[in-house]
């Protein structure tokens, strides 16, 4: 997979999500656009998941992780999309039935802290379609929000564990579920090669993902 510069201007087609409820009346797509745990762990009911690409953002490790991945006194470091190239991820279209439950989950589960942007992009999925999904971009103004060096990446990877289990399970994880679906990510392939030459710490203890 390769990433193309862009503009970091709002890409064209892009709508703004309302943040604040009641929210499964605001957002207007009938598709959730994942890139990270959403693609492994989507935690929605949906009738459909077809591999989708969305242009102006990438996936990138720039999201500071005190509880899900790390704690406050070791924090860890989760994706987001970030401004610039673009992203292939898993589109899940939602059932006309839970899709207020599926959404005000999704918010529950993305939006604490401000760490993230909701945003309806558009998405080119599998057999040239296109489809509007809800996504979570970086927030770039949330103190969270961190650009760090490859090598920080994976020191916080190897050595940090939050709510939800080991950081470097959370990468793996991810890897993983694109490459089952025939995608092979350079990014996060060429991290997987240093976690492996980079022990787990003793002292970090495996929890449910």
């Amino acid at each position: 997979m390769t990433f193309e510069s862009s503009s970091l201007n709002q890409p064209a087609g892009e709508t703004l999500a309302e943040p604040f409820s009641p929210v499964a009346e605001l957002v207007e797509a009938d598709w959730v656009f994942g890139y990270g745990s959403l693609i492994w762990n989507p935690g929605f009911d949906f009738s459909e998941a077809r591999l989708g690409r969305v242009h102006g953002y990438h996936r990138a490790f720039c999201i500071r992780s005190t509880s899900y991945r790390g704690t406050p006194e070791q924090p860890g470091v989760v994706l987001g999309l970030d401004r610039g190239g673009s992203c292939i991820g898993m589109a899940f279209r939602l059932k006309p039935e839970s899709r207020r439950r599926a959404i005000e989950a999704l918010y529950e589960r993305e939006m604490t802290g401000g760490v993230y942007v909701p945003r309806v992009l558009s998405v080119s999925v599998r057999g040239a379609q296109q489809v509007r999904a809800l996504t979570f971009t970086a927030n770039q103004r949330s103190p969270s929000y961190e650009q760090l060096t490859e090598s920080e990446i994976v020191r916080r990877l190897s050595s940090c564990c939050g709510q939800r289990g080991l950081n470097r399970d959370y990468a793996l994880l991810t890897l993983r579920s694109l490459a089952e679906h025939g995608v092979q990510c350079s990014h996060l392939g060429r991290l997987s090669v240093e976690l492996e030459a980079v022990p787990c710490s003793s002292a970090l203890e495996a929890k449910p993902l």
